[in-house]
C-alpha cells in the first residue's frame, strides 16, 4: 500500500487528502479542511498567506504518521509571491482577482505590438489576470521588489515551505504568459522586453521530479520527498481524466470551466486566438489546449445573493428551479467581463439580459435557466471550435470536477454537445495531482495505467445525448 499526502488548494477552499493506491484501487481520506479566502490589506487583495502555511503544518502533522512516502501540492494558475533566500517574503502573493492589472494591460500589450501578437508568441491567450500583467503592475509600482530573490508562483512557494529548495514547475509556469512554448523554459526576451531580471526565476522542473525533502521540523529523521506534479490545478485534474483514448475532449468543472483537449505540443495560430483557446502544460510536458469558460462560479454567486433573503436555498434546489423554468429562452455570455468580480450576480444576470434586448428576465428560475442554457451552449461552441482547429472529431466528452454532482448541466452538455458525457471523477484535481506523484516515486507505472484503474473504479455516470442542434445556434444569435 503506498500512500501520499495531496495537497490542493481551490478557489473557496482547501484540502490536505492522504491518497492511497494497492495496486488495484484509489482511496481518498481527508484529514484536514480549511478555507482559502483573500484577504485586504492596504486597498490589495492578497492571499491569507501566513494562515494558509500553518494549516499546512498542521496537516503534515496529523500526516506523518500515517507512513506517507510523498507529498504534492496544487494550486490555480497565474500568482506567485517573490522571498528571499531564508524564504522569506519580498512580495507577497496578490489573489488574481485584486484589480491592480487594468492599468498596465494595453501598455504591455503595446510592448509586443498587441494582444494578439503576444498570444502567438505564447500561446496563452490575454486575460486581465495573467502573470505577465501581474509582474508589470508589480514592476511599475515597486521596481526594487523585482532585483533580487526567487520568483515562486503558489504551488512553488508552498513547495519551498515544505523544502527549502527553490524551483518551478513545467505546468503552473506556462498560465504566466512567460514561457517559450517550444523551448518550454523561461522567455528571456519577453523579460527583457518588460525590464524584468530573469536571475529571480528559478529552473524549471518536471511532473514526476523531486522538488526536495521535507525539512525536519516536518518529517522528523524520515526522508519524504515533495514530488512536481502537474502543479497547476486544471493539469492536475486533466490527469485524471478516465478516457481510454488518446484523442478526448475534456470539461474541468468548478469555479471556471475549461473546455479543452491534450496534446503533445501546443497548437498557435490566429484562428486559435479568435477562439479564445489557450495553451497550458500537463503532465510530462504534455499541452491542454482548451478554452477558460466562466463557471461553477455563476452559480456560486447566486447562490450567495439568494442566501441574503433565504438561508434555505442551496446548489439542489437551485437545480430545481432551473429545471423547471421555460428552457432556451435567455442567455448570457458566460464570460463577459461584468460577471467576473464578487457581486448581486442575479441583478447582473437580469441586467444583461435586459440590455441585449431578449426581455426581462426576473424570477430566480429564469434567470439558473439562463446561465445553465448558456454555458452548455457554450460548451458546444468551443467543442466546434477545438475539432475544426485540430482536425480532431471526439465520441464523448469526459467532465470531471465538483461541477459534475449537477445532474443538470451535465445533460444539458449532453444535449446540447451531442455527444455522450461521461462524468466523473468529482475529486479529479487531488486524484490526478496523486497520480503524478504515485507515477514519480514509482508505485504507479504511468498515467495511462491510472486512468483505466479510474475507469474501472465506478466513479463516473455516463450521459446519452437528445441532440439539440438548435441550442448553440440561439445562443450565438443571443449573445455572439
Amino acid at each position: 500500500m503506498s500512500k501520499v499526502l495531496v495537497f490542493d488548494f481551490g478557489a473557496s477552499s482547501a484540502r490536505a487528502i492522504i491518497v492511497s493506491f494497492d495496486g488495484k484501487t484509489f482511496g481518498m481520506n481527508e484529514i484536514h479542511r480549511f478555507p482559502n479566502e483573500p484577504i485586504t490589506a492596504d486597498g490589495t487583495l492578497y492571499w491569507d498567506i501566513d494562515r494558509l502555511l500553518g494549516e499546512v503544518k498542521t496537516a503534515l502533522g496529523k500526516a506523518v504518521t500515517e507512513g506517507i512516502e510523498a507529498v504534492s501540492v496544487d494550486t490555480w494558475g497565474v500568482d506567485f509571491a517573490v522571498v528571499d533566500d531564508d524564504g522569506s517574503f519580498i512580495e507577497r502573493p496578490v489573489h488574481y482577482r485584486d484589480n491592480r492589472t487594468g492599468a498596465v494591460i494595453d501598455e504591455v500589450n503595446g510592448l509586443f505590438g498587441g494582444a494578439d501578437k503576444l498570444y502567438l508568441r505564447t500561446g496563452i491567450q490575454p486575460a486581465w489576470f495573467n502573470t505577465i500583467y501581474q509582474i508589470y503592475a508589480l514592476k511599475k509600482a515597486r521596481p526594487e521588489s523585482l532585483e533580487r530573490g526567487h520568483f515562486l508562483m503558489m504551488p512553488d512557494l508552498i513547495c519551498n515551505y515544505l523544502t527549502g529548495e527553490f524551483h518551478n514547475e513545467y505546468a503552473e509556469a506556462t498560465t504566466s504568459s512567460l514561457l517559450d512554448p517550444e523551448t518550454k523554459n523561461w522567455d528571456k526576451e519577453i523579460l527583457r522586453t518588460l525590464g524584468i531580471n530573469d536571475g529571480i526565476f528559478c529552473d524549471m522542473i518536471n511532473s514526476g521530479e523531486v522538488f526536495g525533502y521535507l525539512r525536519p521540523e516536518f518529517a522528523g529523521d524520515r526522508k519524504i520527498p515533495v514530488i512536481a506534479v502537474p502543479s497547476h490545478d486544471t493539469a492536475a485534474a486533466v490527469t485524471a481524466v478516465p478516457a481510454s483514448e488518446k484523442e478526448f475532449a475534456f470539461i474541468s468543472t468548478g469555479t471556471w470551466a475549461l473546455f479543452g483537449t491534450e496534446l503533445d505540443r501546443a497548437v498557435i495560430s490566429r484562428e486559435a486566438f479568435d477562439a479564445g483557446l489557450t495553451n497550458e502544460g500537463g503532465h510530462s510536458g504534455t499541452v491542454t489546449f482548451l478554452k477558460n469558460i466562466m463557471g461553477m462560479w455563476l452559480f456560486q454567486e447566486c447562490r450567495r445573493s439568494f442566501r441574503l433573503t433565504d438561508c434555505s436555498i442551496g446548489f439542489p434546489e437551485m437545480e430545481k428551479l432551473a429545471e423547471a423554468a421555460e428552457p432556451l429562452k435567455y442567455f448570457i455570455d458566460p464570460n463577459d467581463s461584468g460577471f467576473a468580480q464578487p457581486d448581486d450576480m442575479p441583478e447582473k444576470i437580469a441586467a444583461y439580459i435586459k440590455r441585449t434586448g431578449q426581455g426581462d428576465a426576473t424570477d430566480r428560475g429564469a434567470l439558473l435557466r439562463a446561465v445553465y442554457d448558456s454555458l452548455a451552449a457554450e460548451f458546444a461552441v468551443t467543442l466546434d471550435d477545438i475539432e475544426r482547429i485540430t482536425g480532431r472529431k471526439f465520441d464523448a466528452v469526459y467532465m470531471f470536477g465538483g461541477g459534475t454532482k449537477d445532474r443538470l448541466i451535465c445533460r444539458l452538455t449532453a444535449d446540447y454537445t451531442g455527444k455522450r458525457v461521461v462524468a466523473g471523477p468529482t475529486e479529479a484535481t487531488a486524484l490526478g495531482n496523486a497520480v503524478s506523484a504515485l507515477v514519480g516515486i514509482g508505485a504507479l507505472g504511468s498515467v495511462a495505467e491510472a486512468r483505466e484503474i479510474i475507469r474501472r473504479s465506478g466513479l463516473t455516470k455516463e450521459y446519452e445525448p437528445n441532440f439539440n442542434a438548435s441550442a448553440k445556434e440561439r445562443y450565438k444569435a443571443a449573445v455572439k
